[in-house]
This record gives structure tokens, sequence and C-alpha cells, in this order.
């Protein structure tokens, strides 16, 4: 685990416990006893996932009137919080929780001290406390914070000795249940806590600062934060209040609205950007739903504080390097280790483990995750069938193609090495199992690794692989408008060999296509392939060259996925 608070760690030698804070009314504790009773699972299911439309098939989430700003801190944050804190006025308008690494069974100091830097009210975060504006929420020690629409609930971490990763935890729960309103700043600290909460947050559309490692004691969790491309302001924690503040007023973020329902951008200046992101990167996002372009788009216009649609078309003409942030912005990939347990135990059980039952020794398994990212995705099903391997105790080769746009993701997949952040979703013995402590960070193994071969794709103009077992293609189409939706289904039936099997989203369905896939289980979204005449029209007939999961200097093996 990452060092403590130095100051505050030091001077936890109280075993006083706080008492929760009062509510204003009886009715309000029944409320959020009855809440609390019924909302705990619902509250850990929405830390642990990461998809941008899952969080509503959980429970519908109250998206509050203002920001929630999630900060994360340890070694060497005391000073960083107190700098952060000090120059803001009262009135931010914003909510503010502050999540340290510290040692349970102690009653922290923090909260006393900061109240000594900062205008704005400091209370503890004690369970079932409604996050309320220009206040600073503070994690006691032990155990983790989550909040459910808008509601504070401090939860268990497990077994004694568990992995423990407490900014991760809250900064993905906010981010499922805030979405753009949803702000995380990664202060002083060492290790990766906050990095992976941040890759989360950002795909909900939030907004992510990072101190300075220059300016921080420890720079291991700004550094592992700005290494992830995805940080939008890196300063000095003294200068984030300013940024922050023109951030939070902005009309992006002014009233809660989604972007489709309010400030939606002009067609004409919508199509230019489309453009220009064509000529510079050569995808076309014409394609994605508007809803999520806009908001995007929108997103980044507020970081720079651009409030006219034209004016950030000349600012793009203008600094070509906003294409390509903007183009990762559209690609941020929302992905985790065995992401949906519950899908992974279903496939286990039933479809994956019938697949391979039924096939002979020594058969070559197909599998293709297209919109893999940077691969926890593709390294989870080599896990899992090397587990129904294990299971039947027959061997079968196994070829799992990880294929996606960006290759930045790419290049991460293929090395196969992550952050300390992924024991919160791998179990313990499977961590030990198939992944290897490396330069502080866990590699997958070789044996693992090598099934897996990764590639830059457009699964929209690019041609399938065919003659698959199984494809894995989930919240993927939930960022398509319909008409590729409609495209690209049958294009997973060709793909897929009779029998195979198709699992998308928890959002995301075959729709009108039940004539080509049958439902196998249908919470998580598993079908099989069925067997008819239709004919698949409008094919990609564009080879696409595939690389090895790791080219050697003297080799590379290609693929060359053909229509046959």
């Amino acid at each position: 685990m990452a060092g403590k608070l130095k100051q505050d760690s030091a001077a936890t030698s109280s075993k006083t416990s706080g008492k929760p804070q009062a509510l204003s009314s009886a009715a309000k504790r029944k409320a959020q006893k009855n809440q609390k009773e019924t909302g705990k699972q619902r509250v850990n299911e929405s830390a642990s996932s990461h998809s941008e439309e899952h969080s509503a098939t959980i429970i519908p989430t109250e998206r509050l009137g203002f920001p929630i700003v999630g900060v994360g801190a340890s070694a060497g944050g005391l000073e960083a919080l107190e700098e952060l804190l000090n120059p803001m006025p009262a009135d931010t308008g914003m909510a503010f929780v502050v999540v340290t690494h510290q040692h349970p069974g102690h009653t922290s100091l923090l909260p006393e001290l900061l109240r000594r830097s900062t205008a704005l009210k400091v209370v503890e975060a004690t369970d079932g406390l409604k996050v309320e504006p220009n206040h600073v929420y503070v994690k006691s020690p032990g155990g983790n914070l989550a909040i459910l629409n808008g509601t504070l609930h401090r939860m268990e971490t497990g077994a004694e000795g568990a992995f423990k990763l407490p900014i991760d935890y809250f900064f993905r729960s906010l981010a499922l249940d805030q979405k753009e309103k949803a702000i995380c700043i990664i202060l002083s600290g060492t290790g990766t806590d906050g990095t992976l909460g941040l890759k989360a947050l950002k795909g909900q559309s939030g907004m992510a600062m990072v101190e300075e490692p220059q300016a921080a004691k420890y720079s291991g969790m700004p550094a592992s934060a700005i290494a992830t491309g995805l940080a939008d302001y890196i300063l000095p924690p003294a200068a984030m209040p300013q940024q922050l503040i023109a951030y939070a007023k902005s009309p992006y973020l002014s009233d809660g609205a989604p972007v489709s329902d309010g400030h939606a951008l002009p067609t004409e200046p919508m199509q230019k950007i489309m453009v220009l992101l064509r000529t510079r990167t050569g995808n076309d996002f014409s394609a994605y739903k508007l809803s999520t372009l806009r908001r995007r788009i929108e997103r980044r216009m507020n970081v720079h504080q651009i409030k006219n649609s034209l004016q950030y078309v000349r600012y793009l003409h203008d600094n070509p390097h906003e294409l390509d942030i903007l183009f990762k912005e559209l690609l941020i990939g929302v992905t985790n280790f065995f992401r949906d347990p519950e899908a992974w135990d279903v496939l286990l059980k039933g479809p994956l483990l019938n697949l391979l039952q039924s096939k002979p020794d020594g058969y070559t398994f197909r599998a293709w995750v297209p919109g893999c990212s940077s691969g926890e995705e593709v390294f989870s099903l080599a896990i899992a069938l090397q587990e129904c391997r294990e299971k039947l105790k027959r061997h079968f080769e196994v070829q799992i193609f990880g294929t996606d746009l960006d290759a930045d993701a790419i290049e991460t997949a293929r090395a196969g090495q992550y952050s300390d952040g992924i024991a919160v979703d791998v179990l313990p013995t499977r961590l030990e199992r198939y992944f290897v402590r490396h330069d502080g960070a866990y590699r997958v193994r070789t044996d693992i690794r090598e099934m897996a071969i990764f590639a830059t794709q457009n699964v929209i103009k690019d041609p399938p692989f065919t003659k698959l077992d199984f494809v894995s293609c989930r919240n993927l189409l939930i960022y398509l408008n319909s008409d590729l939706q409609q495209r690209l289904l049958p294009i997973f039936h060709y793909a897929l060999k009779p029998g195979g099997v198709l699992l998308l989203g928890p959002s995301e369905t075959v729709g009108s296509f039940t004539d080509l896939f049958e439902t196998l289980d249908k919470r998580w979204k598993i079908f099989r392939r069925k067997e008819t005449l239709t004919v698949v029209h409008s094919l990609p007939v564009i080879p696409a060259q595939l690389t090895s999961h790791e080219p050697s200097k003297r080799t590379r093996l290609i693929v060359t996925p053909a229509i046959k």
C-alpha cells in the first residue's frame, strides 16, 4: 500500500471514534436506514463496474445540481491538500470528498487540520450523509467510501490483508454516480492508487486534475495518472482552484442537463469537427451517437473555456494537437479485468465450458474482442479459457484477436503490464497464478500473453475475422448509432462458426436480429449463432494487417483476416 499522510498519521493516536452527525428529522433517519439496508450491494456493484450505461441497470442515479470533486492523496498529501483548499472561497458551489491512505482503528485529525486551512465547512464522511455544496467531506481511516445518488456510504474492504485502493474505489463510484459532474484530483503519494479510478471517471465524461510531479513530495501517484494521457490539467495545487471554479461554472455543468437535452452543438460546427478529425486521424466518427460526440466535444471546450462551437473549430485549426486529444477523448476505453464478474461466472459454468467440451482434442479455439482497449478483456478471456482447459483436463490451442482504433491502447495491451490497481478486480488466486510482479506492476504471464494477438483495426470498415468460436463486443455498440449497429450484428453472425457465442454489454441487445442469434442468458446478453440463409451484405474488403502481441526484432506474425 502507498504511504500514509505523514503529518496526519503521526497525530492519529486517539482511539475515540467520532459520532455520526445527527440528521434533521426522523423521516430522514428512517429513509437513510432503509437505503443502507437495501442499497449496500448496489453501491458495491457500482464502485466496481465501468460501463457508461451499466449503472442504469443497477439503480437510477440522482445527479446533483453541482459538481462533486473527489480528491485523492497519500504520502506528502497534507501540504498539498492545504495548498489546494486554502485559496478556495466559501461559496465554490462544489462539494469535495477527500480520500487518503490511513491506518484503520484510529480517529484521524485530518478534518481538524483542514479546518484551519479553508473557508469551506469540513466534516467527517459518515455513513448515509447526503453531499452538499461548499463542504469538504473527509473519509475516516479504514474501509472504503462510495457514493450513491449523492449520498456517501462506508463499505467494508473484505478479508484481512486484501489489497486496498480506497482512492480508486471512490473515484469509480463517483464516476458512475455523477457522470459529467464528477471531478477527480490526484495529489502527492506513492504507488498508483487513483489511476484506474481516473480512467473510469474520464470514461463517464468527467474531468481530471493531477498535481505536477515536480511540485509533489512523492510523485508516484501523479506520475501514474499522467501516464494515462487522460489528465485535463497538470498543475501545482495552489493553481488548481482558479481552473476548477472556472470549469464548474461553465454552461456544460451549470444545470446538470445531459448534453443531448440542452446545450446541443449546432450541426455545421459538428460536421466541421468530424471533417477535421477524419483528416487528422483517418477515422470517421460520424457514425457515433450524437449525444456521445456532443458530450465529449463540449467537455473539451469547457477545459479550454471556449463557449462558442465555431471558436472551438478555429482552435482545432490553429492547434492540431487538440485533435489528437479529442480523438483520444472519443476512444476512452472503460474497461477492467473480469468486468461484470457474474457474467464471467455464467460463461465459465455454461456457454464457454459447453463450447469447449464439444470440440476435439487439439482444436484451435478462435475468439475476437473488437474494441479491446488496453487488453484487459482479452486477458480475462484467456485466463477463463485456461481455467476451462484445466477443468476439462483436455488440451486446446487458443487464439484471441484483440483489436482497437487506439494505437496507444494496443501497445499497452501488447506489453501486458498493468498497475497494481488491478488487484481490486482480479481474485488473489488468479493474480498469483497468471501474473508476475514486474517493475512495481503486474505483468500477464507469458503463456497467457501468447494466446493473444493485438492490432489496430477499425471494426466499421476493416474486414472481420472469420471462423470464430467466440466474439466479445461489450459496451461498443452503445456508442454507435442504430444504422451502424444494424450493420455490425450481421457481420458478427457471419464471423462466427455454427454454434459460436456472442457476448454483448449488459445494456446492449441483438435488437431485431433474433433470426440470427438465440438468447442463452438474457441478463448478461450472451447469445448463440443461429443457422440461417440470411446473406450479409456490405462486408468491408480492405485487408487489415495485424501484428502479434509482442513482435520480435527478427520476425513479425502477420494475420490478414479475409472473407472466405
